[in-house]
């Protein structure tokens, strides 16, 4: 196993280090709009200074309804700051989503923008919220915003808001008060399970979390303070936040926030603004590639591009597309869930391997093992249960000990995630446990009849459910996004699949859809077309 040896103190004092060792480099370029590590460090005390002083103190929440901006950078390490903790709301949430979620959290604190507050004003008397903080997309904004800037901005004054240029006028706010944390045992952020298989939970993470998982992704893949990040993934959800974020702040780099992706926006930032690291998914990618302005582009700053397969499996042919055009090959980030600050097992950089997760990342110990008992672990090539030990293992789900206690066995959290290692050490995973299909007693697993579906040449996504069956007691049955013009019957499909799949595993129905349903990163919720179906 590999070791590594952490500075044991939280994120914010990376940057506040960073701020003082070289105040003039850029932290954040916000469509053009650069702010210093010195700016980055004076708003981020300010902002604690004026949550000090509402009465937030240490444990408490401060909700975060925001899209990728550099408040809700600032606005987040100013909360750790003082020991509270950052709680990260989905801005594609509805009223009845974020009323759970900010009732979940007990926050104290939600920071929003007004286009976003009308969502939550249908519910606020059903919260616990006390101070509501307004900010504007225009207080960070350039006059010529490169690239265009995407969002709706609306201007207004609401009641009972505080404005956030308000708070950076006051000069009481002006002072150093720092707060004694354990790294160890405080929560430093509390992220949201997707809900793939029910009610999110709140995984709480604490400060070690954090530093341990986004120092292993700046080692794992040779981030440095030269680097400039294109930040277009949500950085509330736990993949882009240690990419994108954490991982960038740590070494002090400079991060091209974009408030989402937009395939001919990103390709004009990565161009203006000389990014040399890129994170995205697969979809992500295939958009870029189509863009036709991708080929009067000069790439030979690009260093590396980390991908997650949400939607499309990357494969070696469409790295080999990739790499046609910009001169380096795309691989998979890693495997790891909110639960484990993800980034667990993660892709040597000089050892891509597709179709594999990576390996074991510092300081963790990944075991596949019988599904039935967790002390046999299972051979090479055999599919077990993944388990997760290490330093970035969360502190358990808030306010549902009996559920946090259920998801350990010993030390090792117990993922819910069917995997296995190759002689190489190479981890792949196979899909969720409660995701498999049983057919005539076989097991099938929905991402490798995925995997197989997307090679069909009229096929841009696909995800498969089981449904049940008289006779084999489930079926495979297929959702497909056709590629744009393309036009299949179910027949072509399926008969394509019996020629390329065993007898048990080829799908047996197919429905034809527009778009697949997905959680803001991209990840696929079969649950709900399983739910459809049943309906």
């Amino acid at each position: 196993m590999q070791q590594l040896t952490l500075q044991n103190r939280p994120i914010h004092s990376y940057i506040e280090q960073h701020a003082k060792l070289d105040s003039g480099k850029i932290a954040i370029n916000f469509y053009g709009k650069e702010i210093t590590y010195g700016e980055l460090w004076d708003s981020i005390n300010r902002m604690a200074n004026f949550l000090f002083d509402q009465g937030v103190k240490k444990g408490d929440t401060v909700a975060l309804y925001l899209q990728n901006c550099p408040q809700y950078v600032i606005a987040f390490f100013a909360a750790q700051k003082i020991g509270a903790i950052a709680g990260p709301c989905n801005p594609m949430f509805k009223e009845w989503e974020l009323k759970y979620q900010l009732n979940d959290l007990n926050a104290k604190v939600l920071i929003t923008t007004p286009d976003l507050f009308e969502v939550y004003e249908k519910v606020q008397d059903e919260t616990n919220v006390q101070y509501k903080i307004l900010t504007n997309y225009r207080d960070y904004l350039p006059e010529t915003p490169y690239p265009e800037f995407p969002e709706r901005i609306v201007e207004a004054e609401i009641k009972d808001t505080i404005p956030w240029s308000s708070i950076f006028m006051e000069e009481k706010y002006d002072f150093e008060n720092n707060v004694e944390i354990n790294m160890a045992e405080d929560v430093s952020l509390i992220i949201y399970t997707s809900g793939t298989t029910g009610s999110p939970k709140g995984a709480m993470l604490t400060y070690t979390n954090s530093e341990f998982q986004a120092t292993c992704v700046a080692r794992n893949f040779g981030f440095t303070k030269d680097d400039t990040y294109i930040a277009a993934m949500p950085i509330f959800h736990i993949a882009g936040k240690v990419v994108s974020l954490l991982s960038a702040m740590v070494v002090g780099a400079e991060i091209v926030l974009l408030t989402r992706f937009d395939s001919k926006g990103m390709l004009q930032a990565f161009d203006r603004y000389k990014a040399t690291a890129l994170y995205t998914t697969t979809p992500m990618n295939i958009q870029m590639m189509r863009e036709e302005m991708i080929h009067h582009i000069d790439f030979s700053h690009l260093k590396i591009n980390i991908v997650t397969s949400f939607g499309i499996q990357i494969t070696q042919e469409i790295s080999n597309d990739w790499e046609q055009i910009t001169g380096k090959p795309l691989m998979e980030f890693a495997y790891g869930m909110s639960e484990t600050h993800t980034g667990n097992a993660m892709t040597p950089p000089q050892e891509i391997k597709y179709g594999s997760v990576g390996k074991p990342t510092f300081n963790t110990d990944i075991k596949v093992v019988q599904f039935d008992n967790y002390d046999e672990e299972m051979p090479v090539g055999e599919q077990g249960m993944i388990l997760v030990k290490g330093p970035s293992v969360f502190k358990g789900y808030k306010g549902k000990e009996e559920e946090t206690l259920e998801s350990f066995y010993g030390d090792y959290f117990i993922t819910g995630d069917i995997g296995t290692y190759d002689e190489d050490g190479f981890l792949y995973f196979l899909g969720r446990v409660k995701e498999m299909i049983k057919c005539s007693g076989y097991s099938v697993y929905p991402e490798e009849v995925e995997k197989m579906l997307s090679k069909h040449e009229k096929i841009n996504q696909v995800a498969v459910i089981g449904v049940p069956d008289p006779l084999r007691g489930e079926s495979v049955k297929a959702f497909v996004v056709l590629e744009e013009n393309m036009e299949a019957s179910e027949t072509e499909i399926i008969e394509w699949s019996r020629d390329k799949m065993s007898a048990y595993k080829y799908p047996r129905e197919i429905e034809f859809i527009q778009e697949l349903p997905k959680t803001s990163s991209g990840k696929v919720l079969r649950r709900l077309l399983k739910e459809e179906t049943v309906i």
